[in-house]
């Protein structure tokens, strides 16, 4: 009887313990196809950007009143009014340059928002008039949430070198 009750014991420690693996590597699974998802839209973004399509780029934000962009001495509220921020400050092919991402930090605070770290720069084509501004960059910490339509930007701080 004794060897049978440390059978079950034996048994039901095995079971959690696997069941805690299990737990554990479909946690972690989860979290990084969340992370990939939200790359996904800052390399769309980006791509976007390089193509000069503004609205592709808006894209990876929620198209919400509420969402925010924050940079120099101003905030933005309102998906169009970044939107038409954006077109205002960018209104030629030049201007825009090349955008890339870089040093891209990820922290899930949970399984609907997440915290993204990063820095940004523009290379610009070197002409007469922009010598002394050819290759703007900065940080950024954005805020994503999950929504319908997948991971989207809700709020922005942008800062420039």
């Amino acid at each position: 009887m004794k060897i049978l009750i440390n059978c079950l014991v034996t048994f039901l420690l095995i079971g959690m313990f696997t069941s805690a693996a299990l737990s554990q590597t479909k946690a972690a699974t989860n979290l990084s196809r969340e992370k990939s998802a939200i790359r996904i839209v800052l390399d769309a973004q980006a791509a976007a950007w390089n193509r000069g399509d503004i609205e592709g780029y808006m894209d990876g934000y929620d198209r919400s009143p509420n969402t925010e962009f924050v940079g120099g001495d101003s905030i933005t509220r309102g998906w169009q009014e970044v939107l038409d921020r954006y077109k205002k400050k960018y209104d030629t092919r030049e201007k825009m340059g090349t955008l890339t991402f870089s040093e891209i930090e990820i922290t899930m605070l949970n399984k609907n928002a997440a915290l993204v770290l990063g820095r940004w720069r523009l290379q610009r084509v070197i002409s007469a008039s922009q010598r002394e501004n050819n290759e703007p960059h900065g940080t950024f910490t954005l805020l994503f949430r999950k929504r319908k339509a997948g991971w989207r930007i809700v709020h922005d701080h942008s800062s420039s070198a």
